[in-house]
């Protein structure tokens, strides 16, 4: 079963507390005209954006949950179809390989005039920002007139994985919502939810690896995650001399995906589990063998290479493979 995307899913999982929070100020009669949802990616932020959007939209009907609106309802379909009159979203735009997806100047620019003008079913005019952190400055300089000077009846949802990447006025006008990791039980609901042919082992996997974030743990799915996952366990099983032949062969997979899906998703695990490794053995617990062969900071500092790497290999279009070997290599013993 594949999820909806996030304007057409019925169901959030998880984050009471957000969306009691939202209804209780919407009833309150004094909404806040902008907020700001925050939280790791794929947490679910975008889900329940839309989900406070359409049962504004409605007209804040009662339900069995906060914030629901049954899949039939006329609103719920037009939200879902991109067809609501009273709605609009702006998301990051796909670029060519090499080029960072961001939010252009120019759509920004026509959010005033939608706002301004009259509400075609007489209630609220909305934006939902996606990943607002894409959003270059010149972009959040034209979203701050209207966070400024906002027109009644006007609401903005801004989703950010990252918000220290938007400007301190933007964060200083929208009232700020953070949704955490789903527990261990919420997600193996989740995904037994979405992926029930799934076996469990995999699920049980996917869970830990996602970070308590279902939206991550079925794009993992969804790929290779799971195959990687395990190219990443035994890589740093093979630390501190891994095999050359073995590194060339790991690069030669990560560089045969021409999206450079693969790449980006190897190094992001393999972080996460030097990560997790490095926090273990600095809070004295139980941490792989491979973390005794270098003192602590210094594992610290490759982890943070590697970011580095990822990020430069993408954004400058480098050879991934080289990457791959770069990365690795520096990881493994002197």
């Amino acid at each position: 079963m594949t999820p909806p995307e996030a304007r057409a899913n019925p169901d959030l999982f998880g984050h009471e507390h957000a969306a009691a929070a939202l209804a209780e100020a919407a009833g309150a009669g004094r909404l806040h005209h902008a907020w700001l949802l925050a939280g790791p990616r794929g947490v679910g932020k975008a889900t329940l954006a839309y989900r406070f959007a359409r049962w504004l939209l409605a007209g804040r009907p009662p339900g069995p949950s906060p914030l629901s609106l049954p899949p039939g309802d006329a609103v719920f379909r037009r939200v879902a179809a991109g067809a609501h009159a009273d709605l609009r979203s702006l998301a990051p735009n796909a670029g060519e390989r090499g080029v960072k997806l961001i939010i252009r100047v120019d759509e920004v620019r026509q959010v005033p005039r939608f706002l301004g003008l009259t509400a075609a079913e007489g209630g609220w005019r909305i934006i939902v920002v996606e990943q607002a952190e894409a959003m270059n400055a010149e972009a959040q300089n034209a979203l701050l007139k209207t966070l400024e000077e906002p027109p009644a009846r006007a609401l903005l949802l801004l989703t950010t994985a990252a918000p220290d990447r938007l400007l301190p006025t933007i964060r200083s006008r929208c009232r700020r919502i953070d949704l955490f990791p789903l527990p261990e039980p919420t997600m193996e609901r989740v995904l037994g939810h979405w992926l029930p042919e799934m076996p469990e082992a995999q699920r049980a996997t996917l869970a830990r690896i996602a970070g308590g974030a279902p939206g991550r743990a079925l794009q993992l799915a969804e790929g290779d995650g799971l195959a990687l996952q395990q190219q990443v366990e035994g890589f740093l099983a093979s630390l501190p001399r891994p095999e050359p032949r073995a590194l060339h062969e790991l690069g030669d997979f990560l560089a045969s995906r021409r999206d450079g899906s693969a790449f980006t998703t190897f190094i992001a695990l393999l972080r996460q589990e030097l990560g997790g490794a490095i926090r273990a053995a600095g809070r004295g617990q139980p941490a792989p063998g491979y973390i005794a062969t270098r003192p602590l900071a210094d594992w610290a500092a490759l982890w943070d290479t590697l970011g580095r790497l990822a990020d430069e290999t993408e954004t400058l279009n480098l050879d991934r493979k080289q990457a791959v070997l770069s990365g690795l290599s520096q990881l493994a013993s002197r």
